[in-house]
């Protein structure tokens, strides 16, 4: 129970450090800055892989799945890295939310801040909830192996089409239920005109920002129960991809035409997850392999994408 206290205290601190003493002031973040932080944030979920191997082998933390000190090292890694690959595809939904509603660059830092601690809140509850129905009914994991296959299959075939934010359901909604305006003020989310309340396009952003999160959760949390049941690993590695969520946006957000052919290793990752989970029962994929094929996936993307030329577009 210890291990748990001192993760979430962790996690909390974190952040009050990070909005209340490197990002007090609002500002644009440049691509250095983005680039060291993510480094720590990868840093320190690779050494927290240390704390996952302390934790099992020295009986810190309770162990209901009964793993050996390796594996539990092993799925922490490869959940992780499966969490850190699918939120790439939310970085791409993030830049446009940020485009469509014109949100000034020096201000996204705070929004992305407000929609990671409301992630963490969503995702621990789907956690909780996916963890107790594969352990109370076991057959529910065939369920998600299937959603997990038939979410890469949509992936691979989606059209690249950009749909305006605005013209989602979800801006409709907010601006029956609340006056919203156009007009932004420094980091409000709300102002007041002739009187009247408005939620800023700061605060449009963060809403839609969290209900698109919980719809990437409804796939990324089958995705590492597939690895593995255990709460803390599963919890941890989420979570720790989620924080570093933030930076590696500002980091990667310029280049995402160039990762162009990463949508592929994501299709690749899902499809053999949803695999191993509708095979679970009938046989045993070990971590190593997992692990490989992840990253694989991965770096044959970012090889694709560095080195197969973009078809330039005829225009006629």
């Amino acid at each position: 129970m210890i291990v748990w206290v001192v993760f979430i205290l962790f996690i909390i601190g974190a952040l009050i450090i990070d909005l209340g003493v490197f990002n007090r002031d609002p500002h644009e973040i440049k691509t250095k800055e983005a680039a060291v932080w993510t480094g720590i944030w990868v840093a320190c979920a690779l050494l927290f892989s240390l704390v996952i191997y302390f934790s099992f082998s020295r009986g810190w933390i309770n162990n209901p799945t009964g793993l050996t000190p390796s594996d539990a090292l092993l799925k922490y890694v490869t959940g992780y890295l499966i969490e850190l690959s699918l939120s790439v595809d939310n970085i791409f939904i993030i830049a446009l939310i940020f485009s469509s509603f014109a949100i000034p660059k020096k201000y996204q830092h705070e929004v992305l801040f407000y929609g990671v601690l409301g992630a963490i809140l969503f995702r621990a509850l789907m956690i909780v909830f996916g963890v107790a129905l594969i352990n109370k009914f076991t057959w529910i994991i065939y369920v998600f192996g299937v959603f997990l296959i038939l979410t890469a299959l949509r992936m691979l075939f989606r059209k690249n089409e950009k749909k305006d934010p605005k013209d989602s359901k979800i801006y409709k909604w907010i601006s029956r239920v609340y006056p919203v305006t156009h007009e932004v003020q420094s980091d409000k989310f709300f102002l007041r005109k002739e009187g009247v309340k408005y939620a800023t396009p700061l605060f449009v952003a963060l809403i839609i920002i969290e209900l698109t999160d919980i719809f990437f959760a409804i796939d990324s949390i089958p995705a590492i129960l597939a690895i593995t049941a255990d709460p803390f690993i599963v919890f941890s590695s989420n979570i720790l991809a989620v924080m570093g969520l933030r930076s590696m946006f500002f980091l990667i957000v310029g280049m995402l035409d160039k990762f162009r052919y990463i949508s592929y290793s994501l299709v690749v990752i899902l499809g053999f997850v949803g695999v191993k989970m509708i095979v679970s029962h009938h046989m045993d994929i070990s971590e190593w392999l997992s692990l490989s094929i992840i990253v694989l996936s991965l770096t044959l993307g970012i090889l694709a994408s560095k080195y197969i030329p973009q078809k330039e577009k005829l225009v006629p």
